[in-house]
């Protein structure tokens, strides 16, 4: 499913469970794409649980760029594409999330799209070697639950546990945790069934 936004086309990749009780949209990180291999997990866990799962490329990426630009442009088209997926899905209860830079997507524009909860896989609190450059804000300020999935040996950082509903650190996983992405997925799956 192509949909149009200002910033470009955006793609969605739908997995639609047999009786959905929730919608769970999905987004790459800035270099990365929808094929991560915990993204598919989690995928694959929140099927089990009764979640439609929207996977979204978002327009940086099908441009070709690695990096996705201004923020507010970023939000702009993601808003765009939330809107399309509410639309089709009319009443289902929506949690979004990602990995990395789509984690800060989903926490900045989370209250804005209706979403109940949030997802963040990876989430990059600061720049490598980096940490005076914090980004907990966005997670402190997302106006939902969040739940947080990182390895404790990302470079990135992992955030504090005050600032989500709930953190997941992974032992011996980086920033990529794919060394057990089936535990990722079993960690989400757990948490938003009481979303449903």
């Amino acid at each position: 499913m192509k949909v149009v936004t200002p910033r470009g086309p955006a793609t969605v990749e739908v997995d639609e469970a047999e009786r959905p009780r929730l919608l769970l949209v999905l987004t790459h990180g800035s270099a990365g794409g929808v094929g991560a291999p915990d993204l598919l997990a989690v995928r694959d866990a929140a099927l089990g649980v009764g979640a439609s799962v929207a996977r979204v490329t978002q327009p940086f990426r099908l441009a070709g760029a690695r990096a996705p630009g201004s923020a507010a442009r970023q939000d702009e088209a993601w808003g765009v594409v939330l809107g399309e997926l509410r639309a089709r899905w009319p009443g289902l209860p929506l949690v979004q999330g990602g990995r990395s830079n789509g984690a800060r997507v989903a926490c900045r524009t989370a209250r804005a799209v209706g979403a109940v909860a949030v997802v963040a896989l990876a989430f990059p609190l600061h720049p490598p070697g980096r940490p005076e450059r914090s980004r907990a804000d966005e997670l402190r300020n997302a106006g939902v639950d969040v739940l947080v999935v990182n390895g404790d040996r990302d470079p990135f950082g992992v955030p504090e546990a005050a600032d989500a509903a709930r953190l997941v650190v992974l032992p011996g996983e980086g920033h990529d945790l794919k060394k057990d992405p089936a535990r990722v997925g079993e960690v989400v799956a757990e948490w938003i069934v009481r979303y449903v």
